[in-house]
């Protein structure tokens, strides 16, 4: 009797969903292959320490191959998927040809969503890739290198107000790290400005920051951002961006620096599956994260949705990625194995933020808490869920040393702007 040949898993996407469904089947009789557009895996929780000169790049990230290097049945392939051809089990690529599958997970993560203004993407980057981090770190740093150099005060106070749109966790983040920046590691090191004289904003459109935890730790990370010297407001919609600044509303903001924390969009990819999308372009999975129509397809981390027994959407989550990750790589053994699929059960183990130095909220349910152990147990959490152990001890290091002197080592500005 002919062997069968081996399934062929494809895995489109290098991040949580995509890496953890990979290791997940390690042992599994399948042939895995792992596309992703770039040659690592991102830690994307700390991308905005990158961003602010805390961490360097190598320092969230480590290459797919290094990680997967023991794994026999994975081959990593870079390179970008443009569509889906489920009825033929195909994915066309950007350079022309296709991979085959027998079963396919989507795990290409979100964009960015300016919501339906994309000319504000060349005035306000958003930080969701290691590209940009780097533009942001270099937009932050030579607006305070400019401002030294500029004789004009109206140019000089455009250049250090820093306008950070959306007040979620990145949002929260940026800012609170700007404004610690400013009044902190710059003080000494300029002759002609004061860097504690920068003006950081956070914007929100809701009533409140942070609206995915209890309003209880809004409003205490809202006080805890006020006394870092950040201006939180709340409750007023950016209707414009451009070169010289923004609109809040009425008022005009002259600003040369604006970050953009306020949306995603899911991945294009999305689209060409021809099944249901929700507004944010993100695929209305199965219980299984199966596609409807397409029981080979699964769909995980940002790009799918899928709501929990409570009502609520699953959160677009590290935790949640690895869950959906692991759950799918549980799937297909199932299949291969004659079981019938289980639903796939979010376990919530809670929410974090950090403000600044030892500031922080935590919500784990029934326990919240604020301030410095909230600071503690988020940075321990950090380190414990880093990929390798050179990383772990890097940033310990980096993050022991950013502690005692307020230095951050990566102030390096690298690229220029045209």
């Amino acid at each position: 009797m002919p062997e069968l040949p081996t399934p062929h898993l494809l895995i489109v996407g290098g991040g949580f969903a995509g890496l953890w469904a990979a290791r997940a089947l390690a042992r599994a009789p399948v042939r895995i292959t792992l596309l992703d557009r770039g040659n690592h895996h991102l830690f994307q929780p700390l991308l905005y320490q990158v961003a602010t000169a805390g961490l360097s790049s190598p320092d969230i990230a480590a290459p797919l191959r290094h990680i997967l290097r023991r794994q026999k049945n994975v081959t990593v392939l870079m390179g970008e998927a443009t569509a889906v051809d489920a009825e033929g089990k195909r994915v066309a690529l950007a350079d022309g040809d296709a991979l085959e599958y027998d079963f396919l997970l989507l795990a290409s993560g979100a964009n960015h969503a300016y919501f339906g203004h994309d000319d504000w993407a060349a005035h306000a980057p958003g930080l969701k890739t290691l590209d940009d981090a780097l533009l942001i770190r270099r937009k932050i740093l030579s607006a305070f290198e400019r401002a030294e150099a500029s004789m004009d005060e109206a140019e000089r106070r455009a250049l250090l107000t820093f306008a950070i749109v959306g007040g979620g966790p990145t949002g929260v983040e940026l800012a609170g790290t700007l404004a610690e920046i400013a009044r902190h590691t710059l003080k000494r090191e300029f002759r002609r400005i004061d860097p504690r004289h920068a003006r950081v904003l956070l914007l929100e459109a809701g009533p409140r920051i942070l609206s995915n935890f209890p309003e209880s730790l809004s409003a205490k990370a809202q006080r805890q951002l006020e006394k870092l010297g950040v201006e939180v407001r709340a409750g007023s919609a950016v209707t414009r961006i451009d070169a010289e600044g923004l609109n809040l509303g009425e008022d005009r903001i002259a600003t040369r620096t604006v970050l953009w924390a306020a949306g995603v969009a899911a991945s294009p990819l999305a689209r060409s599956l021809g099944v249901p999308l929700d507004r944010a372009g993100r695929v209305r999975v199965q219980p299984d994260l199966s596609v409807p129509g397409h029981p080979q397809v699964f769909v995980a981390g940002d790009l799918a949705t899928l709501q929990q027994d409570n009502g609520k959407p699953v959160p677009g989550v590290a935790p949640a990625a690895k869950q959906m990750g692991n759950h799918v790589a549980a799937t297909i053994l199932g299949r291969l194995s004659g079981r019938a699929s289980q639903a796939f059960r979010y376990r919530d183990w809670g929410n974090l933020a950090t403000i600044g130095r030892r500031a922080a909220i935590v919500d784990l349910g029934k326990l919240r808490f604020s301030g410095f152990l909230a600071w503690s147990f988020w940075l321990v959490a950090h380190i414990f869920f880093l990929i390798g152990f050179r990383n772990r001890i890097v940033v310990l290091l980096d993050w022991a040393m950013a502690y005692w002197t307020y230095q951050r080592n990566a102030r390096i500005i690298v690229g220029r702007d045209d």
